[in-house]
C-alpha cells in the first residue's frame, strides 16, 4: 500500500493566513523524513491538502511532493501541477468545497463520477497534465449521501478500471456516522466512528484502493494486514 503524509490548514481562511499556517507544517514534514544533506530516504511523499493555487504553490516550494485539491479542479491549478510535474489528487465535487448544499441525486452514482473524473482528467491532459501525476478520489461526503458512498464503496472496481491511482479518504467520515446511527440526523460523532472506518477501510483495500486517508492506528493495521491478504 502507498503511505502518504499529509498537512492541512482550513479552507475557510484567507490564502496568506492558510499559508501561514500550512507550509511550515510542509516544511516540518519534508525536514522530519529527510536524511543527511536533506535527501528524503523515508521513500514517504509529503501532501498538502489545499483547493488555493497560491498556498499549493508555497507549499511545493516547501517541498511538497503532491497537491490534495478538494475543489475538482481548475484551469490554474493544472496549470500549476502542469509546471511543477508534482502529484495531484483529483476529487470528485459538484460546486464549492464546503459549502453545505441538498445532496443530488445523480441516477447511476458509479456512472456519472466515471464521466465526471474521465471529463476532468482529460481537460488536466489538455493543459500538461501526465495522467502518472494523477490519483482520483471519489469524494465520500462531499455532494454524495450515505447510500451514495457505500454504492461507490461496493463498486470500486469500477472506478479502478479508469486506470489512475484510486486515493479513498473515507475515515471517520458522516456516512461512517450515519449507518452506525441508523440515521443521518442522529449519526455518530467522528470520535466514535473508529471500528466503523475499520470495517470501511479493509473493504476499501480488498477492492483496490491503492491510498487511503487514515486518521487511526487500528485502520492502518487493518489496511497493512488485508493489503497483504490480498497481495497488493
Amino acid at each position: 500500500m502507498s503511505r502518504q503524509a499529509a498537512a492541512s490548514a482550513s479552507p475557510s481562511v484567507a490564502p496568506e493566513d492558510e499559508a501561514a499556517a500550512l507550509v511550515p507544517a510542509v516544511a516540518g514534514l519534508v525536514e522530519g523524513f529527510a536524511g543527511p544533506g536533506g535527501v528524503n530516504r523515508s521513500g514517504v511523499p509529503v501532501s498538502a491538502d489545499t483547493f488555493s493555487v497560491e498556498v499549493a504553490r508555497r507549499a511545493l516550494d516547501a517541498g511538497a511532493h503532491a497537491v490534495n485539491d478538494i475543489s475538482g479542479g481548475s484551469e490554474e491549478m493544472f496549470g500549476l501541477v502542469a509546471a511543477r510535474g508534482c502529484g495531484y489528487v483529483l476529487m470528485h465535487i459538484e460546486g464549492p468545497p464546503r459549502v453545505d448544499r441538498p445532496w443530488r441525486e445523480y441516477g447511476d452514482v458509479v456512472d456519472h463520477l466515471r464521466a465526471w473524473f474521465e471529463g476532468r482528467v482529460e481537460l488536466a491532459r489538455e493543459l500538461g497534465v501526465s495522467e502518472e501525476q494523477i490519483a482520483i478520489d471519489p469524494g465520500l461526503d462531499f455532494d454524495l449521501s450515505p447510500e451514495q458512498d457505500l454504492e461507490i464503496l461496493r463498486r470500486l472496481g469500477e472506478l479502478r478500471a479508469l486506470g489512475l491511482p484510486l486515493y479513498v479518504s473515507l475515515s471517520r467520515k458522516d456516512f461512517v456516522g450515519a449507518v452506525l446511527a441508523g440515521s443521518w440526523e442522529q449519526r455518530w460523532a467522528p470520535g466514535e466512528r473508529e471500528w466503523g472506518t475499520v470495517g470501511a477501510v479493509a473493504l476499501a483495500v480488498r477492492a483496490g484502493a491503492d491510498v487511503l486517508r487514515i486518521h487511526d492506528h487500528s485502520s492502518l493495521q487493518a489496511m497493512r494486514v488485508v493489503a497483504r491478504i490480498v497481495n497488493v
